[in-house]
């Protein structure tokens, strides 16, 4: 099994763990330490050595920071860990909401002035300190030797996983081209300092295995504006690249990259939003003139070629028939007879049985009845649930191909379920078909198109805590940025970009519902009748058939029930070719016209 299902949140270590940071605050002169979940790459995904949140707190979610004071500590946390919190962390961490109490306000009303709050400059980026700076006006923000470390015995050591090449075959450009299109669009800067591990894999086309779940390795690069690149990685991890990399790109180790930083010839341009303080500290005690500007990798690489593009349609419907096979022998179990720990590993099977997966995508959310309300639930042997008759059944799970990244979602009926389920499926069916069907003028952004996805919600007084949707890479991350489907997604939708379409429902203790394809942004065909200069659209991508037992028809509109139909009818003409026995005969039944 690819996944685990052991128990890794320790919630009874919390206490002992926050009183020896507490003695290390107090040895280091320090009020309090900042521990976010965030890596020197600053990437969103994070190495076991990394866990510093999870193993001081319990606290073992994807997104989340908390502030140990010498007599408070605050863990914040978004909408989708707020049930998951209160289960993993000890009683002497508080969890904070967040974004709606923000780290500044809390900080200044639990510190006063002259206090000293200590932070690893490796582990924050510019704009977060900046933005801690601007709302904690007295408050002493001192750099510090990592505390969690300095208590941290049994630490895990750092991954060294191997390097490998992502041929042009499935990439689309050669690495060489991209180097020197991206070294064209620094203007007046000689340099460009990048750390995000997605970046760098993408811009040299490779891939690695340092973080589980996504094929990426840590090192750091600096992109030069002669069209070359220096390298800084352990040395054993490139052993297996031979001269995949070629003359343009330098390797040193990585451990100079600390040493050789300053001596870059400058303007260095850096992203403030993904760059560590360390990195501007070290520039700026250099002298060397600093460019602030987005991650030269962040948007080129968002942006999919044609060959990505194909790639990850070929991945889908791979993918797309795996889940068939699975939800057709999900359908024949007898109610009553699994568990969600069994669901998952049957899903794994059928993704293992293409004899093309790499890993999962993420760690598969299994979660039935009221485990299905935690946006982000993972199954352990501890919390295994036995899926009974009434249950709705959430599964959350995705696919590493070479030639492509899945990540999909459908809630299953388990019997019979209640009318207030049904209901609650087909107005979260209604805004994932708006997003599929919107057509919009280019220039709009993600937070211009996620209302589509909540308005039935929100006409019976409902919502999600959670954004539409995220951006997905080829073959890299299953979260990309910076196209998302938010109220935060600022970011104008572009031709190539893959995002998630998700919108979801859930009621705390009782279910949860969340239904995800995935979507690409392309050019819309142009109508009679336009004045439109230019109109996007998506193009789905995803096509698993729906759960029609918790369809209401009485809910949807004409246009609505049509979209299910044609749906289903690409479901049966994609994956049938892939399918035979009783998954094609599955296939066939539930794609029948509404």
């Amino acid at each position: 099994m690819l996944q685990s299902f052991d128990e890794s949140a320790s919630p009874e270590h919390g206490p002992s763990r926050l009183s020896a940071l507490r003695s290390a605050l107090i040895e280091n002169d320090l009020d309090g330490f900042l521990v976010p979940r965030s890596d020197v790459y600053q990437g969103e995904y994070v190495a076991p050595c990394d866990e510093r949140l999870a193993w001081l707190t319990g606290f073992t979610g994807s997104a989340g920071f908390c502030v140990a004071l010498r007599d408070t500590a605050g863990i914040f946390v978004d909408s989708r860990y707020r049930v998951q919190v209160r289960d993993q962390v000890a009683s002497v961490f508080s969890p904070i909401d967040w974004p709606e109490t923000s780290l500044g306000a809390w900080v200044s009303a639990h510190l006063s002035k002259g206090t000293a709050l200590g932070f690893d400059p490796w582990l924050h980026s510019v704009a977060q300190l900046r933005d801690l700076e601007a709302t904690t006006p007295g408050i002493r923000l001192r750099r510090s030797a990592n505390l969690v470390d300095a208590i941290w015995a049994d630490r895990p050591d750092p991954p060294l996983g191997r390097i490998f090449a992502q041929p042009v075959a499935l990439s689309g450009e050669a690495h060489e081209q991209k180097i020197k299109r991206l070294a064209a669009s620094l203007g007046p800067a000689q340099a460009a300092v990048i750390t995000l591990p997605d970046s760098i894999a993408w811009l040299l086309n490779i891939r690695g295995s340092d973080i589980p779940r996504n094929p990426v390795p840590h090192a750091f690069a600096i992109l030069r504006a002669d069209d070359r690149v220096s390298l800084f990685v352990e040395p054993t991890k490139v052993q297996d690249l031979g001269d995949h990399l070629g003359p343009q790109v330098d390797l040193y180790d990585l451990k100079d990259f600390e040493r050789m930083l300053p001596d870059v010839m400058g303007p260095v341009q850096i992203d403030p939003t993904s760059v560590p303080v360390a990195v501007f500290d070290l520039l700026q005690a250099a002298g060397v003139q600093i460019i602030e500007a987005p991650d030269p990798c962040i948007l080129p690489k968002a942006c999919k070629t044609e060959t990505e593009i194909e790639g990850t349609r070929i991945a889908h419907q791979r993918d797309g028939a795996a889940m068939v096979r699975f939800l057709a022998w999900l359908d024949a179990q007898p109610t009553g007879s699994l568990t969600e720990i069994d669901v998952v590993r049957a899903l794994e099977d059928e993704r293992r049985a293409t004899n093309a997966l790499r890993d999962i995508s993420f760690d598969t959310i299994s979660g039935s009845g009221p485990n299905g309300a935690i946006v982000h639930y993972r199954v352990t042997e501890k919390s295994n649930r036995r899926i009974t008759n009434g249950d709705l059944l959430l599964i959350d799970s995705g696919g590493q191909y070479v030639d492509g990244t899945t990540d999909i979602t459908r809630t299953v009926a388990i019997g019979e379920v209640g009318q207030d389920e049904k209901e609650a499926f087909t107005r979260v069916l209604k805004g994932m078909i708006a997003v599929s069907r919107v057509r919009w003028p280019k220039g709009l952004a993600g937070r211009d198109l996620d209302a589509l996805a909540r308005v039935a919600l929100w006409e019976a007084g409902q919502d999600y805590g959670h954004g539409t949707g995220h951006g997905v890479g080829s073959y890299l991350c299953v979260h990309e940025g910076p196209q998302r489907l938010s109220r935060s997604g600022t970011q104008d939708l572009l031709p190539g970009m893959i995002l998630s379409n998700e919108p979801g429902f859930y009621k705390e203790g009782a279910f949860g519902i969340r239904i995800e394809n995935l979507i690409l942004v392309q050019e819309a065909e142009r109508l009679p009748q336009q004045t439109v200069s230019s109109m996007l659209t998506f193009e789905t991508l995803t096509y698993v058939p729906l759960d029609r037992r918790l369809i209401l028809t009485g809910l949807l509109t004409s246009a609505e029930r049509t979209w299910i139909d044609r749906y289903h009818e690409t479901c049966a003409a994609r994956l049938s070719p892939l399918l035979e026995g009783a998954p094609l005969r599955w296939l066939t039944e539930v794609t029948q016209p509404l």
